[in-house]
């Protein structure tokens, strides 16, 4: 056997061991408990039926003084275990035979006080080997039977000497004997089968908990937020990511709905309750992060489908930017492995071609036709040159180097930079509502998608004064708006689903990449590019989050 097979046997041995004693004790101690109990209401029994019935109860004439001394003996002696009992020492669990015999004695003495096996009597030594056999787990059951065996031949053979009496009077004790074995043997049996349901539950009680352990682990550790609602909208329980991507309270609070937490989900909630399609109405953007949700109902009513959502339900929340991250990983990698290849394949042989041109036209010979040709294959090489650059620029796209500034001071050394190169007038380039804060961003990055945005603006712009605009304000408690307005004529509806689209532009002499680089770079920074039509001109939004 494997060392390790060997010490996970020898653990559960172990385990399973220490659960049966656990389990033979607590079934000890309501044996105890209720012996205790039986013993001292017996003996105020016999003392209150001999005070107030005297003669005329059960008790016959000349031993009624001794009914009533053993009543006080098994009365003290009750009270004397009573008061030890709460003790639990291993004292006191070895002294519990000794009780049990002592309870087996006084009641063979109550026997013969009250005239022998006919007074009925008898029949209290089964109730006291049936506990018996339940405060020793069965162990000394047959023990007890056969002391009350020894005990009842005994009292029924001092008893035929005393009076006389034929030997066939013993057929009563030997059967009384034959039911106390017979009850000794079912309380065994009863005993151990009580152990096992015992052992049986606590074993389920503990795999539950464990399992109960590991849902927990598993949930907590989930990648999703996980929140469980009530008919109430009262949130029972939610996982870490919840709490993350909800910003949810602590649980401490007295109204811990989701209404109050989550109002947006909390709405999508009662629509999926009312019978709405969740998959119509599964998105939502909530703290500038766009989320997924799944309802699941916690009871699963096969012929109420409605129904079973009014119990609750179990809202799985995705978030969307992971599942981004990873597509923009593998595309990243597929782009590494394709500008790699563009580099080599196509960028080596382009120089060769530029070399070649330019020795061409050096030549004087050449007519004014050649010399347009070659200016036409210059033009369109400097072109593929710019769109390899672009390409090359976007695989550098995973190696942002994010610091914090602050926006208003960059937005003016942009601005001031930007006209300076792109000969812009300052009347005609305005900035606006500049805000103090700080933002986390890769300034190369954060340059090159204004110098993109601002450059495109100017261009379809009416370049006269306030034609283009940067206007930065907050739009959420932890996020930036920047936005670059012009007045031109906009981009046409029917191109503004393709407006970031690689490869796709509306100029001649454009390659089509610029908007979805600025895209790319704005998404690499955790920031968010988006274009919206104005009456006169257009606006692109950078949404970025506050540092």
């Amino acid at each position: 056997m494997n060392p390790n097979e060997l010490n996970s046997e020898v653990l559960n041995t172990n385990v399973k061991q220490s659960l049966a004693d656990s389990i033979d004790l607590s079934l000890q101690r309501h044996a105890i408990n209720i012996l205790n109990i039986f013993r001292f209401v017996l003996s105020l029994v016999f003392i209150v039926s001999y005070l107030y019935l005297g003669k005329d109860s059960i008790w016959q004439g000349g031993y009624a003084i001794l009914t009533f001394k053993l009543s006080i003996a098994y009365l003290i002696f009750s009270i004397f275990v009573l008061l030890i009992s709460p003790l639990k020492s291993d004292v006191y669990r070895l002294s519990l035979p000794l009780q049990i015999t002592a309870d087996i004695i006084f009641i063979i003495l109550f026997m013969f006080a009250a005239g022998g096996i006919t007074s009925g009597l008898g029949l209290l030594l089964v109730i006291i080997i049936v506990i018996a056999s339940l405060v020793s787990n069965g162990r000394l059951s047959l023990f007890y039977a056969a002391i009350a065996t020894i005990g009842l031949l005994l009292e029924q053979s001092y008893r035929i000497l005393l009076e006389n009496l034929p030997p066939t009077t013993y057929t009563q004790p030997v059967m009384l004997s034959l039911s106390c074995f017979a009850t000794a043997w079912l309380a065994y049996s009863l005993a151990k089968r009580m152990q096992h349901s015992e052992a049986l539950a606590s074993a389920r009680g503990i795999d539950i908990e464990n399992l109960s352990q590991v849902n927990a682990l598993i949930t907590q550790e989930m990648q999703d937020g996980v929140i469980v609602v009530d008919e109430n909208l009262n949130i029972r329980h939610n996982n870490l990511q919840a709490t993350a991507l909800l910003s949810l309270a602590q649980n401490s609070e007295a109204n811990f709905t989701l209404t109050k937490q989550a109002p947006e989900i909390a709405t999508m909630f009662n629509d999926w309750v009312n019978g709405a399609d969740e998959k119509n109405n599964s998105n939502i953007s909530i703290s500038n992060r766009e989320l997924k949700l799944r309802f699941m109902p916690i009871n699963q009513l096969q012929d109420s489908p409605l129904s079973e959502r009014n119990a609750g339900a179990v809202i799985f929340i995705q978030d969307l930017s992971q599942i981004q991250t990873a597509a923009q990983q593998a595309k990243l990698a597929a782009l590494g492995r394709l500008t790699a290849n563009i580099a080599h394949e196509i960028r080596n042989p382009l120089s060769a071609i530029s070399h070649a041109n330019q020795l061409l036209q050096e030549d004087e010979s050449n007519s004014k036709s050649t010399e347009r040709l070659l200016e036409i294959v210059a033009d369109n090489i400097g072109r593929i040159d710019q769109i390899i650059k672009d390409v090359l620029e976007l695989n550098r796209r995973d190696r942002t180097q994010q610091e914090l500034f602050e926006i208003s001071d960059f937005l003016s050394s942009f601005h001031a930079q930007f006209c300076a190169v792109e000969k812009v007038p300052n009347t005609h380039f305005q900035l606006d509502n500049l805000s103090q804060k700080t933002v986390s961003f890769d300034k190369r990055h954060l340059t090159q998608i204004l110098w993109n945005l601002c450059k495109n603006g100017w261009e379809h712009s009416q370049k006269q004064a306030g034609s283009l605009k940067i206007i930065c304000s907050e739009f959420s408690k932890s996020g930036l708006s920047i936005q670059m307005i012009d007045d031109g004529e906009g981009v046409a509806e029917q191109d503004q689903s393709r407006l970031f689209e690689p490869f796709f532009t509306t100029k001649n002499t454009g390659n089509g990449l610029g908007l979805y680089i600025s895209r790319e770079l704005a998404e690499a920074n955790g920031a968010k590019l988006k274009y919206q039509a104005l009456a006169n001109g257009s606006v692109f939004i950078l949404q970025l989050k506050k540092a």
